[in-house]
């Protein structure tokens, strides 16, 4: 069981790792002059994050069917192991993000000379993957002190902290649902949209376009690309604030769910 644990925290962290680092991405196809070449690399990072999800939900499942079956198997710890998971592959990815924004900027350079993806992938060679290595710069001081409030909207960090809680929280809270609420156990288990559902409508409205607004005024003035930099970097600050928010409101949102499921 604790190798099933083990295999879950790592894809855990390979997702919120793969999504954190989308915003390297986006930064450098800002700064190369080409947004739309780099949004397409995003196709990357949601196959990363979706296989490696594949994996991970009936491995999350095999756990919550073995505690079912063990009066002194320890859920809740377990399921919070993999919530720290999350936290962990978020701080990962804040701390390879300078590295990533060079790498991906050299990645959508290639993309645009190879024309399509497959060709992309077809023309790497050892030697560009030893080459990738001079492209490693590590987190210095200075970045942290130049991520300041000012300027950055607070209510864009707050909506992505919240945002990012509840869907790091969905599914397993779900999960934990089930296991509380045997009777309607299947109910609770598919319910993850009652809570990944509100973080959707808020993430469409609220953040998706004041992102999309800063990062077009950055491609149209070039004094704001610093400015996005800094916003990049508390937004991923606030998702790891969001992944420890999930820790708290964990158990809440799983007797919320089962609520629910009792009442459907």
């Amino acid at each position: 069981m604790l190798n099933t644990l083990l295999m879950v925290c790592l894809l855990t962290l390979a997702i919120h790792t793969s999504e954190t680092l989308s915003y390297a991405i986006r930064l450098a196809g800002v700064r190369a002059g080409k947004l739309a070449v780099a949004l397409s690399l995003t196709g990357i990072v949601v196959l990363v994050s979706r296989t490696a999800n594949m994996l991970q939900a009936p491995l999350t499942a095999n756990i919550i069917d073995r505690a079912k079956n063990d009066a002194a198997f320890p859920l809740e710890t377990y399921l919070r192991y993999i919530l720290g998971a999350s936290s962990l592959g978020t701080l990962l990815a804040i701390l390879l993000f300078p590295t990533f924004v060079f790498l991906f900027a050299r990645v959508i350079v290639h993309l645009e000379l190879e024309g399509s993806l497959p060709r992309l992938i077809t023309s790497v060679t050892v030697d560009k993957l030893r080459h990738a290595a001079y492209h490693v710069r590590k987190p210095r001081l200075a970045m942290l002190q130049s991520l300041r409030y000012y300027g950055i909207p607070k209510r864009l960090l707050l909506l992505n902290t919240i945002i990012t809680a509840v869907y790091t929280v969905g599914v397993l809270a779900s999960l934990y649902a089930a296991y509380l609420v045997p009777a309607v156990g299947l109910t609770a288990s598919q319910s993850s949209g009652l809570i990944n559902g509100v973080a959707t409508i808020l993430l469409t409205i609220f953040v998706d376009p004041r992102l999309a607004l800063i990062t077009d005024k950055a491609i149209a003035r070039p004094e704001e690309r610093g400015k996005l930099g800094r916003i990049f970097g508390m937004l991923m600050i606030s998702r790891f604030a969001g992944t420890l928010l999930a820790q708290a409101i964990f158990v809440p949102a799983a007797y919320w769910v089962s609520l629910v499921a009792q009442w459907l």
